[in-house]
């Protein structure tokens, strides 16, 4: 129902969710002599996790944030006032409502998240909450599978500066070839 508004015209539709990438990826195929076990040498230094928090309006605009480390419901706030001021825009410029469609995370259903939730809905912005268990319905994790299929395979990162240089030119390619725009938000 949702989709068919959004082509309606009716609301703007985004969707939201939360990837990670490390600095090295799990080896996926590997060969080793007939009667020996495969063996993964690790490296000593593996370094810490970039989280990115993406905000996917399908063909028209992906929004996002990297952090070190797990998403917290205050990031989580700052990410979601910003998405409420460009709803409030929207609002303004067309009559549309924004909706988010996003899961159960914890983070996303925090109390302090509730409380929230009336002033953003006064700007124009709706979360919608998927089903438990539902990703298939999320579309962005089309985005992220592609992201880390196409802009970041085969790659191993010296550090996490690498990393995040990286995975911001892949979302800059996505963005080129879909020919939509990208914007960073940055915590600070």
């Amino acid at each position: 129902m949702l989709k068919h508004w959004a082509h309606l015209g009716v609301i703007c539709l985004k969707y939201l969710d939360e990837s990670g990438c490390c600095l090295q990826r799990a080896s996926e195929y590997a060969y080793s002599p007939r009667g020996q076990q495969k063996q993964v040498k690790q490296r000593k230094r593996r370094g810490r996790r970039i989280n990115i928090l993406g905000i996917w309006q399908p063909q028209l605009r992906f929004d996002y944030a990297l952090m070190l480390g797990s998403l917290k419901t205050a990031t989580f706030l700052k990410l979601m006032d910003w998405q409420a001021s460009i709803a409030q825009q929207h609002l303004q410029q067309t009559g549309q409502l924004s909706v988010i469609v996003l899961d159960n995370a914890s983070v996303h259903r925090s109390k302090l998240v509730q409380q929230q939730q009336h002033h953003w809905q006064q700007q124009g912005l709706l979360l919608f909450f998927l089903p438990p268990y539902s990703p298939q319905m999320n579309r962005i994790e089309d985005e992220w599978l592609q992201l880390k299929r196409t802009e970041l395979a085969g790659q191993v990162f010296e550090d996490e500066v690498d990393l995040a240089a990286a995975i911001m030119q892949g979302i800059e390619n996505r963005g080129k070839k879909g020919s939509y725009p990208v914007e960073r938000f940055s915590f600070n």
